[in-house]
């Protein structure tokens, strides 16, 4: 049962949409009393599944000998290529590039060859090593120097974006700097694993208990394996222990395992791989490489940008295409360019394929669009800030996106200017000008950086969602959807939502785990459109019965249906009241139907990717934060002392679950550009695989001072639910505050004079490596 608050948005019920109850499922978290797939009962006869590796970044496979496999202890069988009844390709892009298991050619250290299906996964696993394999090694191109090297093969066509000339602006521009950075990558390190539960059921069909965001592509993706249509195909999805983009499409593999093993032998088949493994078998965040060019005048203003984005991609296109158009979508972050050129290089690699992860790509465009400011800021020695200000985007003018959306909806100067007051940035940084020199060894940093993030799927058919919604005869409800709840609170919000649109306590209403067999051909829970998508849906199909029983009510009382009032749980009109579940059972009686399902399109949006125009956001998040850090200069090892965020998330469904994401996504944020270093050795082998060597941040890290604060009275100017504003992504580039308070700090060893150029991530390595560098 959910705490009794107080009404909300001039309701009375309880946990209506506004009121900052608990995420539904806070109490199992905690207790452990959540379940997972892993924590699910496995059916009598279970077998596990455990996949074989290659052991090279890119060779011919000479021989595949698994002989010894078969005699190992509680194998049942091996799985290649040759079991496969349907296709062997698991691309979601339909390119063929993405074989379930490698047959002749393997393209990176870590991709699948064949699969165990033992009765244990522990002997499922143990028998694995046992293959013996040779190959015949093959150059590899293990990075962006070496596949730029190499020729530069993309896995998609790149992605131009320009409006105006750059190369004249850039050439009449009183100053000009031109760079290149390189931008680290990141582990999505969920907390649960990948993992699956396939159970094949009568003819053709199969059940996958799959730990996905996208279950519709888990279904497709099954389907195509075994050769069968899709109907055959359930996937089921109660929640996730996490997921970051990281289950968009990784989940494919293991299911497809699971249920080709199943289909094959008759039983229930599991996989769950360890996580050194899902390390190694599962993309990543891309790193990229960001060639930059920028001419400004005296006072700091933008008069020309050139930029290529040049990304590790992997050996397949996965995401890669869409993930690196973004970066560019995002390359301005809050700034207007008057005349810019922004180019893509999604490069092939023999590395695993990288994929989404919150943000999508953007995160990494607007650290480089923060780099330039930093860059104008050390060569005119201003303020960054003052620069940042200078640059900002208006409403009426200086408002068209390199992709030629114009905006409209910026609120960040006024929300800049709210924080940099209550924060008290002036102040603060003179303080610490002051601090610095007086301090040879101990430096200190402070940053105030802002954050525009677009959404919408960039792929505009993802745009839609649908829902299911039952009333029972009890007046209770039951609500299905096609978002994945992974931690976010999506499951809570629409529930609220529904709660407020039939005017009930949210006890009444109960969400359902996400299903193909329920809300077909869903869209991924992504791009931050959950809420806006999949909550509308509800709505819609709530608003289907509640017009239904207005109308009934109506009849009844021989009055018009616009007379009808839902309250409190109670209908009336006039004088005349029913309480709700009285209502619900009288218009079973009179047969009514109480079932309805729900249909949303996000609305005006559009992109023509050829032309590199169009209205590909419904709308923008904005956020700001102001960190402030301490640095050791003789080791480079450094605390985040203090963090102001000021962000806007619209009109709130549930003002807790959203300043934890807030909170969140800035603490992922600072990880990413901080501690999170992901290295390959030159053999293509990752060696940050487990988390004794990559370093997530941990409770130890958070800032000692840590202000979260949403804006008040903020309003989504489009017709999103309830004028709500996501905030699944947007929280993350929160974090780049913190890496320009560690550049401030650097700064300081070189007195202001010289842009430090701290690549991300920043670890106390390369601080150091930068404080050495300014030294000399």
């Amino acid at each position: 049962m959910h705490e009794k608050r107080k009404p909300t948005r001039d309701s009375k019920i309880y946990g209506g949409a506004g009121a900052p109850i608990q995420h539904d499922s806070a109490h199992k978290h905690v207790a452990g009393e959540a379940i997972y797939i892993d924590d699910m009962p496995e059916p009598q006869g279970t077998l596990h599944v455990y996949f074989g590796l290659s052991q090279r970044a890119h060779a011919r496979v000479l021989r595949l000998d698994l002989s010894a496999i078969t005699q190992a202890p509680g194998v049942v069988g091996v799985l290649t290529s040759a079991d496969i009844t349907g296709s062997n390709d698991i691309s979601p892009v339909g390119l063929g590039d993405e074989p379930l298991f490698a047959t002749d050619e393997v393209m990176f250290h870590g991709q699948p060859l064949f699969a165990v299906v033992a009765k244990t996964r522990h002997a499922a696993r143990r028998a694995c090593a046992l293959a013996r394999v040779e190959y015949a090694d093959l150059p590899a191109k293990l990075d962006v120097a070496a596949a730029r090297a190499a020729g530069g093969e993309t896995v998609v066509e790149p992605l131009r974006l320009v409006r105006g000339d750059a190369t004249r602006a850039l050439k009449e521009a009183p100053h000009r700097v031109q760079a290149s950075m390189k931008i680290g990558g990141q582990d999505h390190f969920y907390l649960e694993g990948h993992i699956a539960l396939a159970i094949p059921g009568e003819d053709q069909d199969v059940t996958v208990y799959s730990s996905t965001q996208h279950p519709s592509e888990v279904q497709h993706m099954v389907a195509h394996v075994l050769g069968i249509e899709s109907h055959s195909v359930t996937v089921e999805v109660r929640r996730m222990g996490g997921g970051f983009g990281g289950k968009e499409t990784q989940s494919n593999l293991f299911a497809a395992i699971c249920a080709l093993a199943a289909r094959k032998y008759g039983v229930a088949v599991k996989c769950r791989p360890d996580r050194d493994d899902d390390m190694i078998m599962t993309g990543k965040r891309h790193d990229f490489v960001v060639d930059y060019e920028v001419g400004f005048d005296e006072q700091g203003r933008i008069q020309g940008v050139h930029f290529v984005f040049a990304a590790r991609c992997g050996y397949s296109a996965d995401l890669s295409g869409p993930v690196t158009d973004r970066a560019l979508f995002h390359c301005d972050n809050a700034y207007f360019y008057p005349d810019v050129r922004a180019v893509s290089q999604p490069l092939r690699t023999h590395s695993v394929s990288n994929t989404a992860f919150r943000g999508f790509g953007g995160p990494q465009g607007m650290v480089a669009a923060e780099r330039l400011i930093e860059e104008i800021a050390f060569a005119l020695q201003k303020d960054p800030l003052e620069i940042r200000k200078a640059n900002f985007y208006g409403t009426d003018s200086r408002n068209v996106t390199p992709y030629h959306q114009s905006i409209s909806d910026n609120i960040l100067p006024e929300l800049v200017g709210q924080l940099e007051k209550s924060a008290d940035y002036g102040t603060r940084r003179t303080a610490i000008r002051a601090f610095n020199a007086a301090n040879p060894i101990i430096k200190r940093g402070i940053a105030l950086t802002p954050v525009k993030f677009g959404i919408s799927f960039t792929a505009t058919w993802y745009n839609q969602g649908g829902a299911l919604v039952h009333i029972y005869t009890d007046g209770s409800i039951q609500v299905n959807h096609g978002g994945t709840e992974m931690g976010q609170g999506l499951y809570q919000k629409v529930a609220q939502v529904v709660a407020t649109t039939f005017e009930v306590d949210i006890d009444q209403i109960r969400i359902t785990p996400t299903n193909t067999g329920k809300v077909p051909n869903t869209s991924a829970t992504a791009a931050s459109s959950g809420t806006d998508i999949n909550a509308f849906a509800a709505h819609n199909a709530a608003m289907k019965l509640k017009n239904r029983l207005s109308e009934f009510a109506a009849r009844m009382w021989n009055v018009e249906p616009h007379e009808i009032v839902f309250s409190g749980g109670q209908i009336s009109a006039g004088a005349q009241t029913i309480g709700f579940a009285a209502l619900v059972k009288a218009a079973y009686m009179a047969r009514i139907q109480l079932s309805a399902t729900g249909f949303y399109k996000t609305p005006n949006i559009h992109w023509d990717r050829a032309a590199g125009k169009g209205h590909p956001f419904y709308y923008f998040a904005y956020g700001a934060a102001m960190a402030e850090v301490v640095v050791d200069t003789l080791t480079g090892e450094y605390k985040v002392e203090r963090v102001d965020i000021l962000h806007d998330v619209g009109r709130s469904i549930n003002p807790a679950i959203d300043r934890g994401q807030v909170e969140g996504g800035f603490i992922q944020g600072m990880g990413w550009l901080t501690t999170e270093e992901l290295w390959w050795d030159d053999k293509g082998r990752l060696r940050t695989h487990a988390p004794s060597t990559y370093k997530i941040p941990v409770a130890s890290d958070l800032p000692r001072i840590f202000n979260v604060e949403l804006v008040e009275g903020s309003e989504n100017r489009e017709a999103t639910i309830l004028k709500s504003k996501a905030v699944g992504e947007p929280p993350l580039m929160l974090g780049m505050s913190v890496l320009h308070a560690l550049s401030d700090a650097i700064a300081s060893v070189g007195d202001y004079q010289i842009c430090p150029r701290l690549d991300p991530p920043a670890t106390p390595e390369a601080v150091l490596a930068a404080i050495e560098r300014l030294r000399k």
